[in-house]
């Protein structure tokens, strides 16, 4: 395990990681400083519990939004596979009834010939 000092709302905080985890570790602290940040630019200087709980429901907030839209672009990714296995399903039966027209015509010719 790695130790890293992250840095949020200007105090250090030094929190452990697996090995090759620290860069982005450092990163969600840069997320979670700013988003309390920015808390404190709107609300002013509140406690410091508060103002990280306040950010982490606006990160969390993003994260639900995130998963509501990969969710309903899961929905339509079904939809398009849906759509897709029904056109190519639609395509192997003409194919099938182009075959079958096909067939039939060669055996009209064949009698015609003989």
């Amino acid at each position: 395990m790695a130790n890293v000092v992250v840095n949020i709302a200007g105090r250090p905080y030094t929190m452990q990681c697996p090995d090759g985890e620290e860069d982005h570790l450092k990163d969600l602290a840069k997320l979670l400083d700013t988003e309390v940040g920015r808390i404190r630019q709107s609300v002013g200087a509140i406690g410091d519990i508060r103002q990280l709980v306040m950010a982490g429901l606006m990160v969390a907030d993003r994260l639900s939004e995130a998963t509501r839209k990969l969710e309903d672009m899961q929905d339509q990714l079904d939809g398009l596979r849906i759509s897709r296995d029904q056109a190519l399903q639609q395509i192997r039966q003409q194919d099938e009834n182009f075959a079958k027209a096909l067939e039939i015509a060669a055996q009209k010719l064949e009698e015609m010939a003989q």
